[in-house]
């Protein structure tokens, strides 16, 4: 971006901001107790005090010149406030010709000012900053015509030109007229622009409806206006001055407790209008994704850039903020009050954070421990990180129960706290695990059993944190004090972290279990079958000391078949479904008694069995050989091998290799 465009995007904001200030003051402005004070006051026989109406008019004026302020666009917010500094400078120069007045009344000397060295100090300082006030109206009304601005400089060649002082006066006061005269013109000979510019925009702004909708709209405003960012500009503008004006009236140190009581107390003075609260609320947004960023790039470093992650935008972090501030009514509370919600709020705000961090910093770091990355650094980063999310939520919560008596809604916020420190030690178990594995140079055995034990105990953990939650919800409820809102909370609670949980646990483990039991009734293939088939697992592509062979005659190993199965029920290569061993007996084979079988079936096994009566006894028995050749040794004898054709079927699949690789690039 160049420097024009962030110096018109600073501008952009920069200069929208008072419209948001005169807005918030406009709001805490109470019309009636003014005019109380007014009554109250010497202003009570002022005629323009009198009417109350006025000054509800001036209200709504003020806040039509703030909207005008905000939706203004650029170019022609920048000239207005180029007027408005006119306009200041001009009554600068007015204020600098009236001071040298009144010097030189209060001096009484009405000789030649080179002859008097004070009168000629006072004359040459009044010229000096007339002159520059001159020379800057000049080029912010980016105009030649200088004298325009030159009114206020005839006090000064009055007195240079030896005029009594009763006269220069009698000058000064025509030349306040004059401007005033000039600025009356300006106006005037300007005064359909503002008529004008709402009826280009509000022709601009039909044909976007019509084209684009509402939303559309919106949407180019919220862009246009920037307002995030300038609402955010206007909370921080407020927090800065609430802390100045605390430190600027205090001579005393202030104490670290001392400290925090500020910081929240100041926290509660810039949320008591709509206005300051949706710029805490930006504010909170913007600060949370700061945190997130910062945390990607601890962990990735500039790599983090390269692939940004949309989902953590920190907008949950505001929106949560917003929603409990709403539901807590906490601008309409006292200061003191809106200090210790807002503590609790801001606590469940941090909460939300730390989850999110989590969720950036939990599939980082099990890829690290599952990589052969050796890099000590970036395993640093990764588990300092994690130790980070195991203590610090923890010591949250106990700081909170320290201030707080504990209720259901203070266990809720706690719960959510220990619930990130389980999943914190879970993901730092399985990384360990990843790392005991990648020093012992093999693959553990039933490595995939123990990380779901871990992933287990922690789900089981969590499930018993909500369970608690719920258990003392209801027992509040019923034992205490009853409430709609509260009774809406531990249904709640109880469907999304109880009964989801308990739902999604119990089908992890029966899908686990289904796949345990296709793997136990699939054949294992024997050392002669794993000799002939000479080939790698098609999953892990890792040699196969032990495998499993599918109905599909593939081999395959037990472990990374059962980790398939947990994704879908068919054969990683040719798609074919895995049956189960109960299944499978169902369907009818082909060695089933004749009367299980149709007349067709019939005749052939009829058949079968004369060609086989009519064989020499060295065939049968070579026959015989040949069949519990083809079961293994596995098999038990007299049993007919449900795999003797997959086995055939690998065998002629790995004597004719481009067969075998084919199947492997198709999967």
């Amino acid at each position: 971006m160049a420097v024009k465009d962030r110096v018109e995007a600073v501008l952009n904001v920069g200069l929208r901001v008072p419209s948001i200030m005169l807005l918030d003051v406009l709001y805490r402005w109470d019309v009636s107790s003014f005019f109380q004070k007014i009554q109250r006051s010497s202003l009570s026989n002022n005629p323009l005090f009198q009417y109350k109406y006025l000054a509800l008019y001036l209200h709504y004026v003020g806040y039509i010149l703030s909207l005008v302020l905000l939706t203004l666009p650029r170019q022609h917010l920048v000239k207005l406030y180029l007027y408005v500094l006119t306009a200041l400078l001009l009554f600068a120069g007015h204020q600098v010709s009236r001071d040298y007045v009144r010097s030189e009344l209060e001096s009484g000397y009405e000789g030649p000012v080179y002859l008097e060295p004070l009168s000629m100090n006072r004359f040459t300082t009044a010229l000096i900053g007339q002159l520059v006030v001159c020379t800057l109206c000049s080029c912010v009304m980016q105009t030649k015509r200088i004298w325009l601005f030159s009114a206020h400089l005839l006090p000064l060649v009055a007195r240079l030109c030896l005029v009594p002082l009763e006269t220069i006066v009698f000058i000064n006061k025509f030349s306040m007229i004059f401007t005033g005269l000039e600025v009356i013109y300006f106006l005037a000979s300007n005064l359909l622009v503002p008529y004008n510019l709402a009826k280009t925009a509000y022709r601009e702004l039909a044909q976007v409806v019509e084209v684009y909708g509402l939303l559309a709209l919106g949407m180019s405003l919220w862009n246009q206006l920037v307002l995030p960012v300038l609402f955010m500009c206007f909370w921080l503008l407020l927090f800065a001055l609430q802390i100045y004006s605390y430190f600027s009236t205090r001579d005393q140190p202030t104490s670290r407790e001392r400290l925090l009581f500020l910081f929240l107390t100041s926290i509660a003075e810039c949320c008591s209008t709509p206005y300051s609260l949706l710029g805490l609320v930006f504010t909170v947004s913007f600060i949370a994704l700061g945190v997130l960023t910062l945390c990607k790039f601890y962990l990735q470093g500039y790599r983090a850039f390269m692939n940004d992650n949309t989902m953590h935008r920190g907008m949950t972090e505001g929106i949560t903020l917003l929603i409990l501030a709403v539901q807590t009514g906490l601008i309409e509370l006292q200061v003191i009050h809106r200090a210790f919600l807002l503590s609790i709020i801001l606590f469940i705000v941090v909460a939300s954070i730390l989850q999110s961090m989590l969720e950036i910093a939990d599939p980082i770091v099990l890829a690290l421990g599952a990589s052969r990355d050796k890099s000590l650094w970036k395993h640093f980063r990764a588990v300092s990180l994690c130790l980070f999310l195991l203590i610090f939520p923890a010591y949250m919560a106990y700081m909170i129960c320290q201030f707080f008596h504990m209720d259901f809604w203070l266990l809720i916020i706690i719960s959510s706290s220990i619930l990130t420190s389980l999943q914190v030690l879970g993901t730092l178990l399985i990384y360990v695990l990843f790392m005991v594995e990648e020093f012992r140079k093999a693959p553990v055995e039933n490595m995939d059993e123990v990380i779901y034990c871990v992933n287990g105990t922690y789900r089981l953990l969590e499930f018993l944190v909500a369970v608690c939650v719920v258990c003392y919800g209801v027992s509040e409820t019923v034992f205490g004090e009853w409430s709609v809102m509260g009774s809406t909370i531990i249904l709640v609670h109880s469907y999304y972290n109880v009964w989801l949980r308990a739902q999604l646990g119990w089908q992890s483990f029966l899908l686990r279990r289904d796949a345990v039991n296709k793997i136990k009734s699939l054949p294992t293939a024997s050392n002669t079958q794993l000799e002939q088939y000479n080939d790698i697992c098609a999953i892990c592509y890792q040699d196969m000391n032990t495998a499993v062979i599918t109905p599909c005659s593939h081999f395959f190993h037990a472990g990374c078949l059962k980790k398939w199965l947990y994704v879908q029920e068919t054969c990683p290569l040719c798609h074919s479904q895995l049956k189960s061993q109960s299944t499978a007996a169902s369907v009818p084979n082909q060695d089933a008694p004749a009367a299980n079988q149709s007349p067709a079936g019939q005749e052939e096994a009829t058949a079968r069995k004369q060609r086989d009566e009519a064989l020499p006894d060295d065939r049968k028995m070579e026959g015989t050989q040949e069949q519990e050749q083809e079961k293994g040794p596995d098999t038990p004898a007299g049993e007919t091998s449900s795999s003797s054709t997959g086995v055939l079927t690998a065998s002629q699949d790995h004597q004719n290799p481009e067969c075998s690789r084919n199947k492997y690039s198709s999967a």
